[in-house]
């Protein structure tokens, strides 16, 4: 494969600056791979992104996998994405919120749920698992666990590090939404996806695909050239949280999403759209 094309233009890339994005994207967006095409970087929140992506903004994108229905202008790459075992969204409420029915069941018809956007993955599996549309209000993901202890919301969903500190706040998990999502499935948990832009050309989206690829291998290697970029932008986060988080939304995945990963996404797929929380016969396409 040349990396001709790729190394004549700079692509626009964007993510989030959550710990895993920082991590797999610090070589190549700090320009420590040889030969590797170059980028412009944005970060910014999931749920930004993801709205972003459906206007096409971004040559080069992270998503959700519950925005990926509506953005037909994208395809995805297998590197660099966010699936995995025990690293589902939470439901978390406060101490004595009577909810713990393994479907949420308890919950009344009008409670508010406070969530981190309408396209995230979270969303999607909150809504198959409660088995209909429940009252929402949405907000950034960092404000959600202080809503619920705030009593704003009767409960909230939650993603990212505030699956690591929503103890902290007094709260009670209600629901592992990636548990669930196992059970019924047997497959590990689809989060969040790399996305290329179909008018980038095939040769060059496979470059980037291995650029991602090695500029993880890199951060696992040589982990110390690029941790200061990771913690600048876990700007509220210690380090034994950041650590975590790394550990837990970093692994094999990251590096190819694999055949099971593929599976797991086209699962998703077929049971929102059997739940018609998204359009029908809208399949994954890879690059």
């Amino acid at each position: 494969m040349t990396l001709r094309h790729a190394q004549e233009r700079i692509y626009s890339l964007a993510y989030s600056p959550c710990p895993n994005d920082t991590y797999i994207f610090a070589a190549l967006t700090n320009g420590l791979l040889d030969d590797a095409p170059s980028v412009q970087v944005v970060l910014d929140d999931v749920e930004a992104l993801n709205r972003a992506a459906r206007e096409g903004r971004f040559e080069l994108t992270k998503v959700s996998y519950g925005a990926i229905p509506y953005l037909g202008h994208y395809r995805i790459l297998r590197a660099g994405g966010a699936l995995g075992r025990g690293c589902g969204p939470l439901v978390v409420a406060r101490p004595g919120v009577d909810a713990k029915a393994p479907l949420l069941t308890d919950f009344a018809e009008d409670a508010t749920f406070a969530i981190p956007g309408r396209f995230t993955t979270a969303y999607a599996l909150l809504r198959l698992a409660l088995g209909r549309e429940p009252k929402t209000v949405e907000m950034r993901f960092d404000r959600i666990v202080d809503a619920v202890a705030n009593e704003e919301v009767a409960a909230g969903l939650i993603i990212h590090e505030s699956r690591f500190t929503y103890q902290k706040a007094g709260l009670e998990d209600v629901i592992d939404l990636g548990v669930w999502w196992e059970h019924e499935t047997g497959h590990p948990i689809p989060l969040g996806a790399i996305l290329v832009r179909r008018d980038v050309p095939d040769e060059d989206a496979r470059a980037i695909d291995e650029a991602i690829r090695r500029s993880l291998r890199f951060a696992r290697e040589r982990e110390s050239e690029i941790i200061d970029y990771v913690r600048a932008h876990a700007f509220e986060m210690d380090d034994a949280v950041m650590r975590a988080h790394i550990e837990l939304y970093v692994n094999q995945y990251s590096d190819d999403i694999g055949d099971d990963g593929i599976a797991a996404v086209e699962d998703l797929f077929a049971r929102a759209a059997a739940a018609d929380l998204i359009p029908a016969d809208i399949h994954p396409e890879f690059i």
